[in-house]
């Protein structure tokens, strides 16, 4: 059978036991329904081979091929995966498109016994309505976003947020990275799709009836993509701006970005590629500053010659305007502690203000 969904929020909320991609670990990397587990009927040499057999030769001898490949992986998986699943055990499938690789193992657990679903239209009708709810539809969620210089411990605030029981959307932390130009962190960040997907569920998981706090980024972090919907909300979402000395701020910077300062050869490739920006004096200085190991000294200069004024031209073009200002003489523990109880009572009365059209 096959099974119909008309909103990411039904389709999120399946209630089946178990859903199964069977695409191939390649398809599979690249993004996924959240939860889903990859028991591929086709590995990536396989789908291959039987895709240039279809192009190049006989869609009749891809087909044939194909399917006794599909069947002896679909058997394997009954063998190992799926050995221990009792009678009223019920898998939602899927793969591409909802056809053959998704059908013929939906079939197969059907005759097993188990009650399997296959999603109509496959991986496809979910991307459409994550697309949809992204790209499309207006976001329903009121956004306050939180503001600041790089290194006002934005991120961290936003973690104590949270624990206060604030709504927050950790954007950062859904790409893979920091939101700065020495922001990377050690491992990749998610595909673009990747991405979206884990923001189309962190939504979905949110009260619309409830303020929603975001870190005030610019439309990428690193190199993924903020999508449509979530940017327009961006924009016009009154912001909490916290402000602290450089001296501050230099001495958050050097602990929260250790690793990186830390490691010259990458610090020199980061920012070599500047000096068509900020020139090459300029340049010239921060690779001094590395040269002597003088991780402050090096913080302070890019903050002064490159973060503040990205962020002081990227608030210009979007006509930002804080909404309230919240000031810091520290940013150690008990100082951010503090400053997330006083922007906890700020997002409460923000919240009962008319929301900016965009």
């Amino acid at each position: 059978m096959t099974k119909e969904f008309k909103t990411l929020s039904e389709l999120l909320a399946h209630g089946f036991d178990t859903v199964i991609d069977v695409r191939s670990p390649a398809e599979y990397a690249e993004d996924h329904i959240p939860g889903a587990i990859n028991l591929p009927v086709l590995d990536n040499a396989e789908r291959a081979e039987v895709g240039t057999i279809y192009k190049q030769e006989s869609p009749f001898l891809a087909r044939k091929i194909g399917a006794a490949k599909v069947f002896r992986n679909s058997a394997h998986h009954i063998e190992t995966a799926l050995r221990d699943q009792e009678g009223g055990w019920r898998p939602l499938v899927y793969c591409w498109r909802g056809g053959q690789r998704s059908g013929s193992f939906g079939w197969m657990l059907g005759q097993i016994g188990w009650r399997s679903d296959v999603i109509n239209g496959g991986y496809r009708t979910y991307r459409r309505l994550v697309n949809q709810a992204l790209y499309t539809d207006p976001l329903p969620h009121r956004l306050i976003a939180l503001d600041g210089y790089t290194g006002t411990a934005k991120t961290e605030v936003l973690h104590l947020l949270a624990k206060r029981g604030v709504q927050v959307l950790d954007l950062e932390g859904l790409a893979a990275h920091r939101g700065s130009l020495l922001g990377g962190m050690a491992d990749p960040q998610p595909s673009q799709k990747a991405f979206e997907s884990a923001l189309a569920v962190a939504l979905n998981g949110l009260d619309p009836a409830r303020p929603v706090v975001v870190e005030a980024e610019s439309s990428k972090i690193g190199e993924r993509i903020i999508p449509p919907s979530l940017w327009v909300s961006m924009k016009v979402a009154p912001r909490i701006e916290i402000m602290a000395t450089t001296e501050a701020r230099t001495r958050y910077l050097v602990q929260a970005y250790d690793d990186i300062l830390s490691d010259a050869d990458r610090l020199r490739r980061k920012l070599n590629p500047l000096r068509m920006h900020r020139s090459h004096a300029v340049v010239d200085g921060w690779m001094a500053f590395i040269d002597a190991g003088d991780k402050a000294g090096l913080t302070r200069a890019l903050m002064e010659q490159h973060y503040d004024p990205s962020y002081e031209k990227s608030r210009r073009a979007i006509g930002a305007v804080s909404a309230a200002q919240i000031q810091t003489t520290g940013l150690a523990a008990p100082d951010l502690d503090a400053l997330a109880g006083q922007i906890e009572t700020v997002v409460d009365r923000l919240s009962q203000v008319p929301v900016r059209e965009s």
